[in-house]
């Protein structure tokens, strides 16, 4: 019972994931409808203004990110959710009954602000109320609805764009409403974080939540529940009186630094595979390529439910039993092989010169291999890694830190990927060959492995000395404590 509820507190919470996928999705199909062209009303720039369209929402991304930093501990991680949902209503609404252009820039960025919000928040949720042999899977979660939203979102636009007037597009944006609204209601008979109960000093309310999440069916699950409430409450309260909540606190040791370094960096590796650029701008690749624009919009369709399937298997059964380093060495070493066939082909076959079509499908395979080895690597392990590596104290600032540096790298591509694709084409992505295979580097030297460890045993795997000090010394009273909470 306690994993079930377990699991599905963190799916629904992952319906804020979702509007991640279809908010962040929808624009790809939007932008190629020709009565969006025509209310943008501006041809002879359009590719700089449909790139704007996509770079004002990821920029609005990163500023929600950096408040949800202080939100997440000032109000917990179930209200910050609540805001992001609020807030994502507002800008969908604005999107919907634009009446000009800048209109829609403006409901993009506070669009774009929500989900800031929400992509931090949510995998640092479900990060606090997983148990540590299931996090992987529970987390994973993000990754699975990030990327169900982004199928609703290709089949939407596919959909609307035969719609014969400005209707099809704002049916379209509009129809992101409807998960909001679900996430707003839904999300209150949600519990709180007991990591987040302890650090407000409610601590009775954490102990109830554990055992929910748990299981108290057996005395064993009931033995298990009430230890790692011992562990979690003794690690918190240690570094509630030994730090200040700074955001000089994620350098202010080694061994702090060292985990700032990885959740920094394999949220901006996981930029550098590409993947958004294939998301937001995948129409205009598959146009690259020499395919029609419905082709385009029907293939982007197709496309997008191929890596749900992949995550969905990996995060099921292969995740928590490989961990976290492999998945991203072997992403790695994947995207510098498919990024280097598809620079041969376009580079060999231009559009419009050559009319290979082998060359053609082989291009598009290499598309669809790279979503698939991204939800295999870097797309679940991202939102895993970068949340479970910080203390409880600065857990919420430090997942804040790396969101934010993967929103301001998405900022970047999403700003001139359009632009690239029109005016270099193959050349562009050579970038990728050279930024992944650096990649691999880093991580196969650098970066730790995490699986099967609670959130309060990270301190060995980096070599935390104020909590090793705390466990080595932590007193017999704290276990009496317990006994005495657990037959209140």
């Amino acid at each position: 019972m306690g994993r079930a509820y377990n699991i599905f507190s963190a799916l629904f919470s992952a319906i804020g994931a979702f509007l991640f996928g279809c908010v962040s999705g929808i624009i790809s199909s939007v932008i190629t409808f020709t009565h969006f062209k025509d209310f943008v009303n501006n041809p002879d720039n359009y590719n700089s203004l449909s790139g704007a369209v996509v770079s004002t929402f990821t920029g609005g991304c990163f500023f929600g990110c950096m408040i949800a930093g202080w939100t997440n501990d000032r109000f917990g991680r179930k209200r910050t959710i609540q805001l992001g949902a609020v807030v994502d209503l507002w800008g969908c609404a604005m999107q919907c009954g634009a009446n000009n252009f800048a209109c829609m820039l403006i409901g993009r960025i506070v669009a774009g602000f929500a989900i800031g919000i929400l992509s931090m928040t949510v995998p640092l949720y479900n990060t606090e109320i997983a148990p540590p042999k299931i996090r992987g899977f529970v987390v994973g979660l993000t990754q699975q609805l990030v990327g169900i939203g982004f199928i609703v979102a290709n089949w939407i636009g596919y959909g609307c764009q035969y719609i014969p007037s400005n209707a099809g597009w704002r049916l379209a944006l509009g129809l992101q409403l409807a998960p909001a609204l679900l996430l707003l209601v839904g999300i209150q008979f949600l519990p709180f974080s007991p990591r987040w109960l302890l650090e407000q000093g409610r601590d009775e309310e954490a102990l109830a939540v554990i055992r929910r999440l748990y299981g108290t069916n057996t005395p064993e699950a009931s033995e298990v529940a009430d230890r790692e409430f011992g562990e979690m409450r003794s690690i918190i309260k240690a570094e509630m009186s030994q730090k200040s909540r700074k955001l000089s606190d994620l350098w202010e040791t080694p061994a702090m630094l060292r985990r700032t370094l990885v959740a920094v960096g394999v949220q901006v590796f996981g930029q550098f595979t590409g993947i958004n650029v294939i998301n937001y701008f995948g129409p205009s690749m598959y146009k690259s390529l020499g395919l029609s624009s419905g082709q385009s919009l029907l293939v982007q369709g197709i496309y997008g439910a191929v890596g749900p399937i992949a995550n969905f298997f990996f995060i099921t059964l292969i995740l928590d039993t490989v961990g976290r380093k492999k998945p991203l060495m072997f992403g790695a070493f994947s995207f510098v092989v498919t990024y280097s066939v598809l620079t041969a082909i376009v580079a060999c076959f231009p559009p419009g010169v050559s009319e290979n079509h082998p060359a053609q499908r082989a291009g598009i395979a290499m598309i669809f291999l790279t979503s698939i080895f991204f939800s295999l690597s870097f797309g679940p392990v991202s939102w895993v890694l970068a949340s479970e590596i910080f203390p409880t104290k600065t857990r919420s600032i430090g997942t804040s830190v790396a969101t934010c540096a993967n929103w301001a790298f998405n900022v970047l591509f999403s700003q001139v990927s359009n632009l690239a694709i029109a005016n270099v084409s193959w050349k562009y992505y050579l970038l990728f060959i050279l930024l992944n295979a650096m990649d691999f580097v880093i991580i196969a030297l650098l970066f730790p492995e995490t699986k099967g460890k609670t959130l309060e045993q990270m301190a060995e795997v980096f070599g935390d000395e104020v909590e090793l000090e705390e466990r080595s010394s932590r007193p017999p009273e704290t276990h009496e404590k317990l006994e005495q909470d657990t037959k209140i």
